[in-house]
């Protein structure tokens, strides 16, 4: 049974960038990752500095906001395309989001930790701190999200070899 293409393997068979297909469908689930993680990141700076900027939120309060934000995001994204998550039916999808959400939130917890220290404590520029904070959180979130939340896939990719 020959496997379904997603719109990243359509993309990656088009003439010009058919040289990078092998590379491609080696490390798939990496390279979306970051593509999402790119955004999701985006998605997270994007609208921390709104909160922060313009409205002049505290920077805790406006992280926690974009945290809310840029996660409903990356569940989505992370579901649909990075990790292709099996779980159906609702108690399997809400376990799954549980189980995302709570990854998220220990990383949140991380992040805010790195602002509240460098920002609060020591001064530091609230944007240069947060970026630096979010290729922490990125890193760490992958772990939990292959680890612990999609881990399925890994398990039926495994089984199939």
């Amino acid at each position: 049974m020959e496997e379904r293409k997603d719109i990243f393997d359509k993309i990656m068979s088009l003439p010009g960038l058919r040289i990078f297909e092998e590379f491609y469908k080696k490390n798939k689930e990496v390279l979306l990752y970051l593509f999402f993680g790119g955004l999701t990141f985006i998605v997270s700076i994007g609208s921390y500095t709104l909160f922060c900027v313009p409205l002049k939120m505290n920077v805790l309060i406006a992280n926690v906001l974009s945290w809310i934000l840029a996660v409903a995001f990356a569940y989505v994204t992370n579901r649909i395309w990075v990790f292709n998550s099996k779980a159906s039916g609702i108690n399997a999808i809400i376990k799954e989001m549980i189980s995302f959400v709570g990854g998220r939130v220990f990383t949140l917890a991380v992040e805010e930790l790195i602002l509240f220290v460098f920002i609060t404590l020591l001064g530091m520029n609230a944007i240069v701190i947060k970026v630096i904070g979010q290729v922490v959180v990125t890193v760490l979130n992958y772990v939990v999200s292959k680890l612990f939340v999609f881990k399925e896939k890994k398990i039926a990719g495994e089984l199939q070899s």
